[in-house]
């Protein structure tokens, strides 16, 4: 069983900064991708960004150049970070993993329940 917790989000001010971290925790799993997703209110979810065990990052096309992904996996953390949010940042973040147990079995996806981050004046 994995389990993801997301934490970081809050009011933040336009132009302010954005520092997200997920921890996966379990007693026996192995992670292969890591990401990050967002989702406002009656609107479609979206990817952010994605990292590899290789900690080869990508962003889609509306976040490159302004969020940056990152991962450690000796602690099995995930971080998303940004210097300059918009109004339109506003949403719940979702940590995302692609996990299995190590006894065996198919990698799934497994998420966290989300964190809201709310940018406004």
């Amino acid at each position: 069983q994995v389990q993801l917790l997301e934490s970081g989000g809050g009011l933040v001010e336009p132009g302010g900064s954005l520092r997200l971290s997920c921890a996966a925790s379990g007693s026996s799993f192995a992670i292969d991708t890591m990401g990050w997703y967002r989702q406002a209110p009656g609107k479609q979810r979206e990817l952010v960004a994605t990292i590899s065990p290789g900690y080869t990052a990508k962003y889609a096309a509306a976040f490159a150049g302004r969020f940056t992904i990152s991962r450690d996996n000796a602690y099995s953390t995930v971080t998303l970070m940004s210097d300059s949010l918009q109004a339109g940042d506003t949403a719940v973040y979702y940590c995302y993993a692609h996990v299995k147990y190590v006894s065996g079995g198919s990698f799934y996806d497994t998420w966290g329940q989300g964190t809201q981050v709310t940018v406004s004046s």
